[in-house]
């Protein structure tokens, strides 16, 4: 007998009513876009190069040898939380304990989703720079934590933060500010003046920080500089980092927390729930890359300096108002001088009237208008990839 199939019928949505407003992620919707099309994809962060051959060979060498091929160690490898606690010293002079002030995440995403989890009760407050990346808003609703945000805002041919609009955001109900520096969409880099004005902020009101710190070694003008290195932050900062953007393995999702023991021993607990843990063999491979010499880091943030001119010029000469980034591998555009007022239509509309795809910003905001009219283009591909894009886009 075929047996009877019921439909589930419910008044009640399917999904949580946290996440009902996020759906598909733009990412997706423009990467399947582009397939569809056989279109340049300049919208989704991943490069189309992989990292060192000898760091790809250390992965190998990994799984071939039986590192990491079961369940590694709750907290990361020990010789990767090595690694990281050597790398905060080596280029920020931050000493943390690998032991107890290191944690190994699936990626950032996890780092993040982990920190919000466990550091959030329902009805905090937790101000995020906007445009923001979108996980941050899905897991603040699924911490059932309140969104505030403050506008990065253009202007002189860069995206601004407000302090005087930072200081009015913090209400007695404020749990935890969200940063991220360098910073996506926008590659507004903080500057050192901004950091200490947060800093001030964070200890005279006794907020915890997560902040998202994945493209630290993408700074082209300026340096990175940590917010746990100011006076009163090192006890109440969560730093996430992150292997994918700056080593190109973004598929290996291998990211980091560095905080104190209570602060780590808390995103621990919710991490554990998320993945357990992930990524065996590639930890082993990012312990050694993160050991990699200066030059190597030089190269790549040189390289990626060329790609960012490459692409920027491209798309000055197509008619977009162009914001060169400080930081990121992304470069925000102004569509408005094309006589276009809808980004969000226009990256839609984009594969089939030139063969490229471009991410809408007016997904990473809370006041729509504000990003209505910027779109976000990557740079992190082959040179040859992105001067056919700039001529593609010169028929718009």
């Amino acid at each position: 007998m075929t047996p009877m199939s019921a439909s589930v019928s419910s008044d009640r949505p399917f999904l949580n009513r946290r996440l009902a407003a996020f759906g598909t992620t733009i990412f997706a919707e423009m990467s399947a876009l582009a397939a569809r099309t056989g279109s340049i994809n300049l919208g989704q962060g991943f490069p189309d190069t992989d990292g060192p051959a000898e760091i790809a060979e250390a992965a190998s060498r990994a799984v071939l040898t039986g590192l990491g091929n079961q369940y590694p160690p709750g907290p990361g490898v020990p010789e990767l939380r090595t690694a990281i606690a050597a790398h905060q010293q080596r280029f920020y002079g931050l000493g943390y304990d690998p032991d107890t002030e290191v944690l190994v995440t699936a990626g950032a995403t996890e780092a993040i989703a982990a920190s919000l989890l466990a550091l959030l009760e329902p009805g905090d407050e937790v101000i995020a720079l906007e445009p923001y990346y979108d996980s941050y808003a899905a897991c603040i609703a699924m911490a059932g934590a309140v969104r505030v945000p403050v506008t990065l805002r253009p202007h002189a041919g860069a995206f601004v933060l407000d302090l005087d609009e930072l200081r009015a955001a913090v209400t007695p109900r404020t749990r935890l500010l969200l940063l991220n520096t360098p910073h996506n969409p926008t590659g507004t880099v903080l500057t050192p003046a901004e950091l200490t004005a947060i800093a001030e902020l964070a200890v005279e009101r006794d907020l915890l920080v997560v902040t998202d710190e994945v493209y630290e070694h993408l700074v082209f003008e300026g340096a990175h500089t940590p917010l746990a290195g100011f006076p009163g932050m090192r006890e109440r900062t969560v730093t996430i980092g992150s292997a994918g953007k700056t080593f190109s393995f973004t598929g290996w999702k291998v990211g980091w927390v560095t905080a104190p023991p209570e602060l780590v021993t808390a995103v621990r607990s919710a991490k554990q729930f998320l993945t357990y843990v992930s990524s065996g063999p590639f930890q082993y491979a990012i312990a050694e890359a993160l050991a990699l010499p200066d030059t190597y880091y030089e190269a790549f943030r040189a390289d990626l300096a060329v790609k960012r001119d490459i692409l920027a010029d491209g798309l000055a000469a197509a008619g977009f108002e162009v914001f060169r980034p400080q930081g990121t591998y992304f470069i925000t555009t102004d569509i408005t001088p094309l006589g276009e007022k809808d980004g969000l239509a226009f990256c839609r509309a984009l594969p089939e009237r030139c063969g490229v795809v471009a991410i809408p910003n007016q997904v990473f905001y809370d006041d729509k208008a504000a990003g209505a009219t910027q779109v976000r283009w990557a740079f992190c591909k082959r040179e040859d990839v992105l001067r056919e894009a700039a001529d593609r886009l010169r028929r718009l």
